[in-house]
């Protein structure tokens, strides 16, 4: 006898509900979301089977403690899009009621009836699974960073302007510095040629600017004048941001070459990263989110799907419509469209494809995402064969190149 599981996350408790073949509950029952939960969710629903790869168990999240607990334990996981769920719910009430209890057994029914719809979870290598907590810990770091120099830089141009565009980057070593050590007009009144000339060499500038010309640009921009507590507790905040600051490029230097280091090491990184301006830390998005299973994405537009770089197409009689697809893998699509980006000032067959988009009318963005969906088909095609790319054998590259 078939049976079939559904559970609802929850933050602290989960609902559990168990189906047989006719949709007669067999258990129906709540776990807490703690580590003696976990374990009697395993003993209670090993009891309806004898091996536990044997009971299909639906849930809508495809990642988290109590998914890994269960694939730990050896049960089949089948993870249901909550846009199916939620589509699902008027088939069994009118009313729009919604409660854990219901929505586990509407998972369990689901995957009932529909079961041979949805696809089981494959469990990643241990290493694709690091690579991706250090991969997506960094973007949402990095983002924070950008947040905090767009607030620093914000707090700057609201009395000193010209400190927030001394340095091409407000957030850069050398920036955070100066203003860690220069936080207030009043503090660099002093500041002459000589001693701006040896706080560059200490800090190793880069020298694209002459002292006199960065001197120029820190006097000559508009300044407001502040009143002595004014002034101070402005210079605070830039202190105490700058010092935020510093500590999070540091970690996020140390995060960097931590993923540079570790997707150089595995053989799939090797074949992202021989890609045209795939870059280290790019190819390390890409890899997280491919994952190593290969059965994940049977066609190149299965994987371009779920990378939102196709178009959603709807048609009835004599309407065709043509829409953005926001319903993807965002974290996929924005690695994907980086890259492809940054491809066409390396491949002239990507500059070939972009700015042929560029001339059809396509605006920027749109022309990335045109040659994003094109380079989606070789580099499915090089992930499933395992093989690093290569030029020649990429026939509508060699063919442009051969006819240039």
């Amino acid at each position: 006898m078939a049976v079939y599981a559904g559970i609802d996350w929850g933050a602290t408790a989960h609902a559990v509900c168990v189906l047989d073949e006719s949709a007669v509950p067999l258990a129906q029952f709540e776990i807490k979301h703690e580590a003696a939960g976990l374990a009697e969710l395993g003993v209670r629903l090993r009891k309806f089977v004898h091996t536990p790869s044997e009971l299909r168990v639906a849930i809508e999240r495809p990642s988290g403690l109590l998914v890994d607990s269960l694939l730990d334990a050896g049960f089949a996981l089948v993870p249901i899009h909550p846009n199916v769920v939620k589509a699902s719910r008027p088939r069994y009430r009118a009313a729009a009621g919604k409660c854990d209890r219901s929505d586990a057994y509407l998972l369990a029914d689901l995957l009932r009836t529909d079961g041979h719809r949805f696809r089981a979870l494959a469990p990643e290598c241990d290493a694709i699974r690091a690579l991706r907590a250090l991969v997506r810990s960094r973007d949402d770091l990095v983002r924070h960073r950008v947040a905090l120099a767009n607030q620093l830089r914000s707090l700057l141009e609201s009395f000193w302007p010209g400190a927030a565009a001394l340095f091409a980057e407000v957030d850069s070593p050398i920036a955070l510095a100066f203003l860690e050590r220069y936080p207030t007009p009043h503090s660099a009144a002093r500041l002459g040629q000589k001693r701006l000339r040896s706080f560059l060499a200490t800090h190793a500038y880069c020298g694209r600017r002459h002292p006199i010309a960065l001197l120029a640009r820190l006097r000559n921009a508009a300044h407001v004048p502040l009143g002595e507590h004014e002034a101070e507790a402005k210079g605070e905040l830039v202190q105490a941001l700058v010092r935020i600051l510093a500590t999070l490029v540091a970690q996020l230097a140390t995060l960097s070459a931590r993923i540079e280091h570790d997707v150089a090491a595995l053989p799939d990184g090797q074949i992202i990263m021989s890609f045209p301006r795939s870059g280290r830390i790019n190819a390390a998005q890409l890899l997280c989110e491919l994952g190593s299973v290969r059965e994940r994405f049977a066609t190149e537009a299965q994987l371009a799907a779920e990378a939102g770089v196709c178009p959603v197409t709807y048609q009835s009689g004599k309407f065709r419509g043509v829409v953005f697809r926001w319903a993807c893998n965002h974290r996929l699509r924005a690695a994907l469209i980086t890259w492809a980006g940054n491809s066409r000032h390396a491949c002239p067959w990507a500059a070939h494809l972009y700015h042929g988009a560029r001339r059809r009318g396509a605006r920027h963005p749109h022309a990335v995402r045109i040659l994003a969906r094109a380079w989606v088909r070789v580099l499915w095609r090089c992930w499933i064969d395992q093989r690093p790319y290569d030029p020649a054998k990429h026939h509508a590259a060699a063919s442009l190149l051969a006819t240039a």
